[in-house]
């Protein structure tokens, strides 16, 4: 057995062994099989697919390249909650702290941003001294401790996913169903937790363009972490235009500030239902209530403070400090105007996702730092009018902003 003869199997569009799949995860986890091969059997998989099996044996031989995290020593059912990624997403830095201000344990590995799409632990990150790379040992007494803890991959979690997760970054190959529900799911079962909730999201700013697609997605990823006895749900979201106000990193931590303080002047209604959702299917799972008697809970702890409080105390707790967090902290503020007047039909996540790389907010290539004070306001959004010359967006940036990048704003702004 080889590689080469993988990839020309795959490449002919024939279904890989379970003993082929172990292969080719093994030999790059441990460095024997280059990048450049493996970029190509990425290709090759994401023009022929995968049948259920071959993702099975996938997730599989991801869940079993490192650590499995034993989260038996924290009390209660354990809950988590995946994105498929979209611009503007910070529902994770919202849902955790609800969840937790709810008595339910949340122990939460995240990861950092696919192409347009925004990473939570990059957006943590932003937070001056906090800490994302917790031992286990750390990790587990946190949510022992403060009821959650959210951190990045461990090096010995997934370390297959983790590998193969940056070079799909950057080589064309991220909106592959099978790789999408492999690399979610193995970090998920890995992660310990007993319920998990998924949001897939389908639009231009995301993965899966339709929302067909997105169920599809989404139905496989149940039907794998059901073979794996977890408790699976999920829900669609809408990614046609960015979720909330604000893209980039600590921009985003700001606006998820000001949804469990309840500062809804700070923020938009699409972030705060999708919010609300997410975090109700979680605790519907953890509490085994309907959905509506969770949602009555989840609003609870926003409206009295709980979930807020919550939030500070996470974060203090994984050395972060938010009293300076600001969002103009750039070189560069910028204000883009309509171009005519009417009503925003819609705002294009894609393109204003691709602003935000150019910006310097997101990755051009797997080694790209990043600014984490770069990023775009939203002052206007889908539905509103807007008169011509009116501002509908503020662009935050330490590198100069271009009239072909005002440009890409403001054309992001379909106005009927």
């Amino acid at each position: 057995m080889n590689i080469l003869s993988i990839i020309e199997k795959k490449k002919n569009n024939q279904a890989l062994t379970q003993q082929e799949i172990q292969f080719f995860v093994n030999g790059y986890t441990t460095g024997q099989i280059p990048d450049y091969q493996m970029s190509a059997l990425l290709m090759a998989i994401r023009i022929n697919d995968m049948n259920d099996e071959e993702t099975f044996y996938l997730t599989e031989a991801m869940v079993h390249s490192g650590d499995v995290i034993d989260l038996s020593a924290i009390e209660g059912f354990k809950v988590d909650k995946h994105s498929t990624g979209g611009v503007g997403d910070k529902v994770t830095l919202v849902v955790t702290p609800i969840l937790a201000a709810l008595g339910v344990p949340v122990a939460k590995f995240s990861g950092r941003g696919l192409g347009i799409t925004g990473g939570t632990v990059d957006k943590l990150e932003s937070i001056k001294g906090m800490n994302v790379e917790l031992s286990q040992e750390e990790f587990i007494k946190n949510v022992q401790v403060h009821g959650i803890a959210v951190a990045g991959q461990t090096g010995n979690l997934c370390p297959a996913d983790k590998k193969i997760y940056a070079l799909r970054d950057v080589t064309g190959t991220v909106d592959s169903i099978p790789l999408i529900a492999s690399s979610i799911i193995s970090k998920k079962i890995a992660s310990g937790s007993d319920g998990i909730v998924l949001d897939v999201k389908y639009g231009n700013g995301a993965f899966m363009k339709t929302k067909e697609m997105a169920e599809v997605l989404a139905e496989k990823m149940c039907a794998i972490g059901e073979r794996f006895g977890r408790k699976v749900v999920y829900t669609l979201s809408d990614m046609n235009n960015p979720l909330g106000r604000f893209i980039g990193n600590k921009v985003e931590v700001i606006e998820a500030m000001d949804v469990l303080a309840n500062n809804t002047a700070n923020t938009h209604q699409d972030l705060i239902d999708d919010c609300v959702e997410v975090a109700s299917k979680m605790f519907m799972l953890a509490a085994n209530v309907s959905q509506e008697e969770a949602a009555v809970k989840v609003r609870e702890v926003i409206d009295n403070g709980d979930a807020y409080a919550k939030f500070l105390e996470f974060v203090e707790a994984q050395g972060g400090q938010v009293e300076d967090l600001h969002v103009n902290d750039t070189a560069y503020t910028v204000e883009v105007t309509a171009a005519t007047g009417g009503t925003i039909e819609s705002v294009n996540a894609l393109a204003i996702g691709e602003l935000s790389v150019l910006l310097g907010a997101g990755r051009l290539t797997k080694d790209s730092p990043l600014d984490f004070d770069a990023g775009i306001k939203l002052v206007a959004k889908q539905g509103d009018t807007v008169a011509a010359g009116d501002i509908v967006a503020v662009i935050y940036a330490n590198v100069e902003v271009t009239e072909e990048m005002k440009q890409k704003a403001q054309a992001a702004f379909h106005i009927a």
